[in-house]
């Protein structure tokens, strides 16, 4: 019964005999070797760039993202802008420039001393126009009288505050009378 127990200490004095100091003196002398012969180069880190700040002045100018700054820009660049199509404020309106086109309509012509008049009805008033004449609130003149329509010229404003001409037409409305 000896023997397993014997046998435990030889290999108990087998493995501490492993790990005794035979070959610890030639491994340090290669490391020191090692440590002598290699040289560092490190490349030196570069100078880091002077930091500016910005000095932002948010407060001092205007949003840009506010509707009175497209306000503001239309405003100066009609101040600053001379439209040869802007219409003139300041002149007495005829009558027939206080009602949107779409409430008129073209029930007729005539002709008087070689001009062509058109007649237009509004509710139930007829009025006679000829080629000269302002109407509609757009700022329109009547360039032509037809037989069939009423050509007009008006002036407005499109989105960047610039004044354009666009035509529109009166057209005769057909009666009741003459579809029977």
């Amino acid at each position: 019964m000896m023997r397993p127990i014997r046998l435990c200490v030889l290999a108990a004095a087998l493995l501490l005999a492993g790990c005794g100091a035979s070959n610890v003196h030639e491994v340090q002398t290669w490391m020191d070797q090692v440590k002598r012969d290699t040289k560092v180069s490190v490349k030196p880190i570069a100078e880091p760039k002077t930091f500016i700040p910005f000095a932002y002045m948010a407060r001092e100018s205007l949003d840009p993202f506010t509707p009175n700054k497209l306000l503001a820009e239309l405003a100066r660049v009609a101040d600053t802008n001379v439209d040869r199509l802007k219409p003139d404020m300041a002149r007495r309106k005829e009558v027939l420039e206080n009602y949107p086109l779409d409430t008129l309509s073209m029930v007729g012509t005539m002709q008087k001393a070689g001009v062509n008049y058109a007649l237009l009805q509004l509710d139930r008033q007829v009025y006679q126009v000829r080629a000269g004449q302002r109407i509609g609130q757009n700022f329109g003149t009547i360039i032509a009288v037809g037989e069939s329509a009423v050509s007009i010229k008006e002036v407005v404003q499109d989105a960047g505050g610039e004044w354009v001409e666009r035509l529109a037409k009166l057209e005769l409305q057909e009666s009741k009378e003459s579809k029977k």
